[in-house]
């Protein structure tokens, strides 16, 4: 299990926790320069520390380098685990033909708005076979190198791996759910950060290169 985080006191030891509840045999938490207590937390939870530069491409990296299991999970931050959630991932796993895969979500919200971009994330793993990473992506270890890990880009390193991934071997959807702390959308508003990331998409796909995309897409902290 690889958590990313950059200044997630508020929910890396949530998210450990998860992990540690779920069966994972390892949490690592690639830290990308926390200046609050995020690090400090996570050793308590009995976390790994592998220190990166920032950039979650990166950082997710550094962690499956230090990892030791035959399937990599990666978890962001501000995500947590169902704790039958690493059980349903080594169900899967016992077929040979599934080599990636993801979960549905439940976004920590109340409202019918959430509940659409629940069925529609999900329906874009089932049909285009394209998990975003707050699904909490998982990899056969040989799989992910064989793919040359994440693209070490400033946004969308998720779409861009999974695009690469589904061309060879399509991800399972599992039923989780991955909990997903509902910040980014309370913030800015579902219509408007799900616009907002509709527009990310199509500017890629129109060329813009995701380094160029990322000074549109920033960061929490």
């Amino acid at each position: 299990m690889i958590i990313p985080a950059i200044n997630e006191a508020a929910l890396i030891g949530r998210a450990a926790r998860s992990a540690w509840q779920a069966g994972a045999d390892e949490v690592i938490v690639a830290d990308g320069g926390s200046t609050d207590e995020t690090v400090a937390i996570a050793k308590r939870e009995r976390c790994r520390i592998v220190d990166s530069p920032p950039g979650r491409a990166v950082q997710q990296n550094a962690g499956a380098r230090q990892a030791s299991g035959e399937i990599l999970l990666f978890l962001h931050a501000d995500n947590h685990l169902d704790p039958s959630a690493i059980e349903q991932i080594r169900d899967a796993c016992a077929d040979v033909g599934v080599q990636s895969g993801a979960f549905k979500q439940r976004i920590e919200a109340t409202g019918f708005a959430y509940r659409l971009l629940e069925r529609g994330n999900a329906w874009r793993v089932r049909w285009r076979g394209l998990p975003y990473g707050d699904q909490a992506i998982f990899l056969r270890t040989a799989f992910f190198e064989t793919l040359g890990r994440f693209p070490e880009v400033k946004l969308m390193e998720d779409l861009l791996l999974m695009k690469k991934a589904r061309s060879k071997s399509w991800p399972r959807l599992l039923d989780g759910p991955v909990h997903i702390d509902a910040r980014r959308w309370q913030r800015h508003g579902v219509v408007r950060q799900t616009l907002r990331n509709w527009t990310l998409l199509v500017a890629y796909r129109l060329g813009l290169s995701p380094d160029s995309l990322a000074r549109f897409y920033r960061r929490h902290d």
